[in-house]
């Protein structure tokens, strides 16, 4: 336990340093870093914008930020910065408090990450329920795109009502004043994203837009609002910290802000983390990443900046050009610096329809719309909570939908336990259990037991991860699973997927009625060609032998 301990709050920079670093590395993690800055740095801008602050604020986030999150995070690849899960509350917070209040509630949220992450809280993020966050997530990316309709059609509107559904009714009354030069701008650099997105994705599509719009206004002249003309005195470099003033009343005032804050950021950043490690198979420290989190939340307080947290496209980015160690989000946030020192003068020529059809794309990157489509194959307990929380994030509030959403599925959580243990007070023992040291050569059984759950959901792919030599069949006993739900079953497909990755077959034994159904209904039924059923472990072996055999 001695030895363990350290290793959880060790950030990952220091371990891959301990290792070794030579220029290999660096040629690579600097190539990385280019990348996702050419693709950040619109990016930040469009997202310090629609908080409702300015271009040169999403930069800052995105610089200190970033080194932080990347020089003192628990993942070897997370890239930090603004992200759109933070747009909805930002531009609340600031509408409420002002930006000075957003400071104080970014450096507040900091300082409850930091706890967090020291008093190991990091596990716990597992336990909020995949219908919760893809009912928010899917709601902030609607509220992103309302919030853009103005300057990608270009409406003469004097305000814009903060509320939805009063938002999409001035729309209505001001559609007459579309802007066509506006409109052209925008619809342009969407399908320049959408086409290279689609044919070339290696491609920066976000800078190639906004370049490509840039010009067009420019050479052809036309009458159309850019950052220059909204932002005129857009700052060069950093600005030089500050502390916020601190007075009880406005600490007491933005402390439920600041709880959202670091709420949102641990759990984005863990769930980056956590698509980072399936990438490219190392494992993230969760409690360190919360306090990169925090320190990096931190910072960019006291420079001014938005909250900040892991972006998983820009995340993914890295790794897919090649960055596998933290020295590439560190060159990351340098390159962002150096645009921001000697550019400033050239974003002002970039279009706000522009960054518009950016944060269209960034709102569909979140909107979850493949789970969405899947909805009826949940049980419908899950579909309430998703729904709910989607309904109250967009018409209500983020911070009441996730209180009340995970409030409710914690209750159907207890409610179904205590149905489940009625079952199996009844249930009788009939299944041969069968002895280990009898596994055919090549097969490994695991056993769930009890109800499969969003808390368990990820432990049945890490016990496969710590395998050594993987096997070349799995067999799942589910006799003692009565109940499987939305988050269980994205368990399940993580463990088939990675199973097959690894060269082995995977067999279902025993499987109870209602998971059998929840399965069938995610395509990992019997007819699906993914997994094998049997009815019983005595068969499920048989057919692992001769699989096994075959596969020798």
């Amino acid at each position: 336990m001695r030895d363990v301990l350290p290793i959880q709050f060790t950030p990952k920079l220091v371990t891959v340093l301990r290792e070794g670093y030579g220029m290999a590395r660096l040629r690579a993690d600097a190539l990385a870093g280019l990348t996702v800055a050419i693709v950040a740095l619109p990016l930040a801008m469009a997202l310090g914008i629609a908080s409702g602050a300015s271009p040169d604020k999403g930069l800052v986030t995105a610089v200190v930020a970033g080194f932080l999150i990347s020089a003192l995070g628990g993942s070897r690849t997370q890239i930090g910065g603004p992200t759109g899960a933070f747009v909805v509350v930002v531009f609340n917070i600031i509408a409420e408090h002002g930006y000075d209040g957003l400071v104080l509630a970014t450096l507040m949220a900091g300082a409850i990450l930091l706890v967090a992450g020291y008093a190991r809280l990091g596990s716990l993020i597992k336990f909020i329920p995949h219908p919760v966050v893809t009912g928010f997530t899917a709601g902030i990316a609607v509220i992103i795109a309302a919030t853009q309709v103005k300057d990608f059609l270009g409406l003469r509107m004097a305000e814009v009502p903060a509320d939805f559904l009063p938002k999409i009714a001035a729309y209505g009354q001001a559609i007459g004043t579309i802007d066509l030069a506006t409109l052209a701008v925008g619809a342009v650099s969407l399908g320049i994203i959408i086409v290279l997105r689609r044919f070339a994705p290696k491609v920066p599509g976000f800078l190639v837009a906004v370049v490509v719009a840039a010009l067009a206004v420019s050479l052809l002249g036309l009458a159309v609002d850019t950052v220059g003309s909204r932002f005129p005195d857009i700052p060069s470099g950093l600005p030089m910290p500050h502390i916020p003033a601190l007075g009880l009343d406005k600490v007491t005032a933005v402390l439920p802000a600041a709880f959202t804050i670091a709420f949102l950021a641990g759990i984005e950043a863990l769930l980056s983390a956590v698509v980072a490690d399936g990438m490219t198979g190392y494992r993230h420290r969760s409690n360190q990443e919360l306090v990169g989190q925090g320190a990096a939340n931190l910072a960019s307080a006291l420079f001014g900046g938005l909250p900040a947290t892991g972006a998983i496209a820009r995340t993914a980015t890295n790794i897919r050009a090649g960055g596998r160690t933290p020295v590439g989000g560190i060159f990351h946030a340098l390159f962002l610096l150096l645009f921001m020192a000697f550019g400033t003068k050239l974003m002002g020529y970039i279009p706000m329809a522009a960054l518009a059809a950016i944060l269209f794309m960034v709102a569909w990157g979140m909107s979850e719309y493949e789970r969405l489509l899947r909805i009826r194959a949940m049980p419908i307990g899950d579909r309430v909570v998703l729904l709910l929380t989607f309904a109250l994030t967009v018409l209500v509030d983020l911070t009441v939908a996730i209180g009340v959403g995970v409030t409710l599925a914690s209750l159907m959580f207890m409610e179904r336990m205590s149905r489940t243990v009625a079952v199996t007070v009844r249930e009788v023992e009939t299944e041969d259990a069968g002895q280990r040291d009898d596994l055919p050569p090549g097969v490994e059984v695991f056993r769930i037991t009890g109800p499969f759950f969003f808390g368990v959901a990820s432990d049945l792919v890490e016990t496969l991860r710590r395998m050594g030599q993987p096997p070349r069949v799995i067999i799942l006993r589910m006799r003692e699973v009565p109940l499987l739900d939305a988050s269980g079953v994205e368990g399940i497909k993580d463990f088939v997927s990675m199973a097959h990755r690894n060269g082995a077959a995977v067999i279902f034994a025993n499987v109870q009625p209602q998971p059998a159904q929840v399965l069938r209904r995610n395509d990992l039924g019997p007819r699906s060609g993914k997994v094998r059923f049997a009815p019983d472990y005595a068969a499920a072996l048989a057919m692992a032998s001769a699989e096994s055999a075959q596969s020798a």
